[in-house]
């Protein structure tokens, strides 16, 4: 190295404390979490998402003006294969270090917007599917009133349509689906609330626009239980389909097929190769890397995004936390597109 610039970075860096940086955008960033050289360790204090502040007294959830609201649903009733999704948010609770910076659509999401975790769904029966679900819509129905953009930790993915009928009972919305399997079947075993078939029923509430919605990385045995899918008008990518076009043209299509109107964004963790997330319940080789699905999600910035969800993270199927870091690193990305939404 020339001794001259060797000098130069001496006497500029040489001394100076972890937060002091001269680019601008990243001095913005660092002067909203340091303190002289100090910042707040990641794995100290009490566990919440992304390490949002908790909102411990729902009473105060209107007053709080929330932008986003984090919460968890630790239910797995609707389960068809393995259970243990209802540990799923306490694993990704537990997630450190994601954020603060989104380093591809420079965004800064809980810096930026209010944000809090406002804790789990209140459940009155851990055993009652049709109840559970009857309580996720009315909790999601008060934090939809309150103003703040519902971001929601499952749980298995029955609980999707109850969050529909929710955030979709003035207005149908669109979807974005990233997953290996459709859940657009009928009735099994005299329930029509369990994880194979949230999409279908919210489509017949009228809840869920079909025409507008798009289902991606679709795949495995179940193929034969998607008829619902086509019939309605939803638009199906298996994820053959979606490797052979790429991410830009798969993007291209999501957002010409959910238009400007609102779009729930739904991502079911088995949607990636049980290789990168074994921690799920009906895993399906063969499904997309974490990378191809991170930049599907960076390209619906700009969206009218009204509420996302996170769901079938089940930890006890997770040798070494990869599925629970992987979903908090889908959630984190959610809340930019949040951050970036256009109504």
């Amino acid at each position: 190295m020339d001794n001259n610039r060797l000098e130069a970075l001496r006497a500029r860096y040489g001394g100076v404390g972890g937060g002091d940086i001269h680019d601008p955008e990243y001095a913005e960033v660092a002067g909203k979490l340091f303190t002289g050289d100090r910042r707040v360790w990641p794995f100290a204090g009490v566990a919440t998402f992304l390490g949002a502040p908790y909102l411990a007294d729902l009473t105060g959830l209107e007053a709080a003006r929330l932008d986003i609201a984090l919460l968890g649903i630790p239910m797995d009733l609707g389960v068809t294969n393995r259970a243990g999704a209802r540990l799923g948010p306490r694993a990704v609770r537990a997630v450190e270090r994601i954020g603060p910076f989104e380093h591809v659509l420079r965004a800064t999401p809980l810096l930026d917007m209010n944000v809090a975790d406002i804790g789990d769904v209140p459940f009155r029966s851990r055993f009652n599917l049709a109840s559970c679900h009857e309580d996720i819509e009315q909790h999601l129905k008060r934090v939809v009133a309150s103003g703040a953009v519902p971001l929601s930790v499952g749980g298995d993915h029955s609980i999707t349509h109850p969050i529909l009928r929710a955030v979709g009972e003035k207005e149908p919305v669109g979807l974005v689906h990233i997953d290996a399997h459709c859940d657009t079947a009928g009735i099994y075993e005299g329930s029509k609330f369990h994880h194979g078939g949230p999409f279908r029923q919210a489509v017949l509430d009228g809840v869920l626009d079909p025409e507008r919605a798009i289902q991606i990385g679709i795949r495995g045995g179940a193929e034969y239980l998607w008829e619902f899918s086509r019939e309605s008008g939803m638009t199906v990518l298996h994820v053959e389909e979606a490797l052979a076009l790429g991410m830009d043209a798969v993007i291209a299509k999501a957002c010409a097929v959910v238009g400007h109107g609102p779009v729930y964004v739904s991502f079911d963790i088995d949607s990636i190769d049980p290789g990168f997330a074994p921690g799920t319940g009906t895993p399906e080789v063969g499904g997309f890397a974490p990378r191809e699905v991170l930049a599907l999600l960076r390209g619906l910035m700009g969206l009218n995004i009204v509420g996302a969800d996170v769901v079938e993270v089940a930890p006890q199927y997770d040798s070494n936390t990869a599925t629970a870091q992987i979903a908090a690193q889908v959630l984190f990305t959610q809340a930019c597109l949040v951050g970036g939404r256009k109504a």
